[in-house]
């Protein structure tokens, strides 16, 4: 029987995919005690990486809102994994961190990780809302437009 999330991400026309394999020497995700920390997810889906560039430049703030939204799909996808499946098991999204490779003149960094944020309060209401900071970034890996990490509290 789906869950109560499940259900939600159905309502929503989510369907999570895998979680990305780590890039480099990390792991997606550690649990420590009640806490998941999710490690930084790029906009990077079934096709490839459709964000690359610089925000402000080659890529539109609202193209980048999308690539955070993206991100958050991702570390919905890692999270599932360190629940063992149960994203009933979350009890708060507690802390978001996003980084905006964006151009000097670039300011809008908390209008762009707001596709994140945006997507843990419509996922899980009022466990959703959380702490959060938005940086500008010279570059990122791949040259991606965002990358967003999480930590999440569990039961």
């Amino acid at each position: 029987m789906a869950g109560r999330i499940d259900a939600r991400l159905k309502e929503l026309g989510i369907s999570l995919s895998d979680p990305v394999a780590p890039a480099a020497n990390y792991v997606p995700y550690v649990v420590t005690g009640n806490l998941v920390f999710i490690s930084g997810q790029v906009p990077v889906d079934g096709s490839g990486l459709p964000y690359v560039g610089k925000v402000g430049d080659t890529v539109s703030q609202s193209d980048a809102v999308k690539a955070a939204r993206l991100c958050g799909l991702n570390i919905l996808s890692a999270l599932r994994q360190a629940c063992g499946g149960d994203l009933d098991k979350v009890t708060r999204c507690v802390k978001l961190g996003g980084f905006v490779n964006g151009t000097p003149e670039f300011d809008q960094h908390p209008a762009v990780i707001n596709g994140c944020s945006d997507l843990m309060v419509d996922v899980f209401g009022e466990a959703g809302k959380h702490s959060r900071f938005a940086l500008g970034a010279g570059n990122l890996p791949f040259n991606v437009a965002v990358e967003i990490d999480a930590v999440f509290e569990i039961a």
